[in-house]
């Protein structure tokens, strides 16, 4: 299987997880905020404070991000570019977020594939100050309680990166267990997340949310991205058994690699190891 060796040593827990409880719903990104504030605002109406969430056609201006880059230095296995900042209102085709906490403070990571104002298309790390919600727009959200996701220093990578962290309870409605996870480098995203759920006896799970990377992809309809570097969100998963009663992992994704190429399907379950890490929450179904 590909790897990219880090600058740092590897973890001995490749699954970083906190079990908690939690809720689906839906809600509206506010006109006029940032986009950070307005998904803080969306949580915190329903009692939460982090969570994870997916969404597809929005409006956004200003609007800043990032795409992957090489890295120039050996502090980092891949970085990011510089920030480009589109002029007019973008249009969101698709995308996931992760909202925890930074610093003491609410913060998100969130990958998306847009469409810029002269027609160009595009994806990337959104930034979660510089990017503003320009109409309303709906949003899918799964809200964690007894769980948070904070961004930490993680010495494998040389990044600051969100993991669960188990949290108090504050009171908010639940309907769910679930489980927030964050996947290391250089591990099979599909057989990762079969195994975890063959450990902890869950027979069908649904992901929410989704943010993070490959070391490239390769596609069940035949597609493959060769760049090693991307920015993916998940846009559909689901571990169910399989015909012969044996976990199986279905992740659509849609992403862009360090080169510009946007790439969208199924992952081969077996040949996709995440490059520098993959948020997200399993809400178990069965």
């Amino acid at each position: 299987m590909r790897s990219i060796k880090q600058p740092g040593a590897p973890v001995a827990e490749r699954i970083q997880w906190v079990e908690a409880r939690g809720r689906a719903f839906s809600f509206t990104l506010q006109t006029g905020l940032t986009l950070l504030e307005a998904a803080r605002r969306g949580f915190a109406a329903e009692g939460f404070a982090s969570g994870v969430l997916n969404f597809g056609l929005g409006a956004l201006g200003p609007f800043a991000y990032v795409m992957p880059a090489l890295s120039k230095t050996g502090e980092h296995a891949a970085f990011y570019s510089e920030t480009y900042r589109p002029t007019g209102i973008t249009h969101t085709r698709l995308g996931s977020m992760t909202l925890g906490m930074r610093d003491g403070e609410p913060f998100f990571h969130c990958h998306a594939l847009w469409t810029e104002a002269d027609g160009k298309a595009g994806g990337g790390h959104m930034l979660p100050d510089e990017t503003v919600v320009a109409e309303p727009f709906e949003v899918e959200a799964f809200g964690l309680d007894g769980a948070m996701f904070t961004a930490e220093p993680d010495p494998e990578t040389n990044f600051k990166l969100f993991g669960p962290v188990a949290a108090v309870s504050a009171g908010a409605r639940v309907t769910s267990r679930a489980f927030a996870l964050r996947l290391r480098p250089n591990q099979d995203f599909a057989g990762c997340l079969e195994e975890f759920c063959r450990t902890h006896g869950i027979a069908r799970a649904k992901i929410h949310g989704g943010v993070g990377s490959t070391i490239g992809a390769r596609f069940t309809h035949g597609g493959v991205t060769e760049p090693f570097a991307t920015e993916l969100a998940i846009t559909v998963g689901t571990i169910a058994p399989d015909a012969s009663g044996a976990l199986e992992a279905a992740l659509d994704v849609a992403l862009i690699d360090y080169t510009g190429g946007i790439a969208e399907g199924r992952l081969i379950r077996g040949d996709n190891p995440v490059l520098m890490t993959m948020e997200l929450v399993l809400e178990v179904l069965g």
